[in-house]
């Protein structure tokens, strides 16, 4: 997994935005997951078709992090997203 990578939400996964935060159900498995609020972020991003590049640049802008601490992080909660199902490369 690189920051050229693209992701898709597989049409069994179900997110709503609670708050500050998106719940993600898998309907395949039943269970639930919870995303902070940087981390929807990143879920919506992802649901508008960006790379992980482009993810992490329009992140960059809104908020005040090191930009490898940003890709480090976006990428772990990625691959953690796509070892669950509930995103897949595209």
């Amino acid at each position: 997994m690189n920051l050229k990578d693209t992701f898709a939400i597989p049409s069994q996964v179900m997110a709503r935005q609670v708050g500050d935060e998106t719940v993600i159900l898998d309907l395949a498995s039943g269970t639930y997951y919870g995303l902070d609020p940087v981390g929807a972020r990143i879920w919506q991003l992802v649901g508008e078709g960006r790379t992980l590049a482009g993810i992490c640049e329009m992140l960059l802008g809104e908020y005040a992090v090191d930009r490898e601490v940003l890709e480090r992080d976006a990428q772990l909660l990625m691959e953690a997203l796509h070892s669950r199902g509930l995103v897949v490369c595209s």
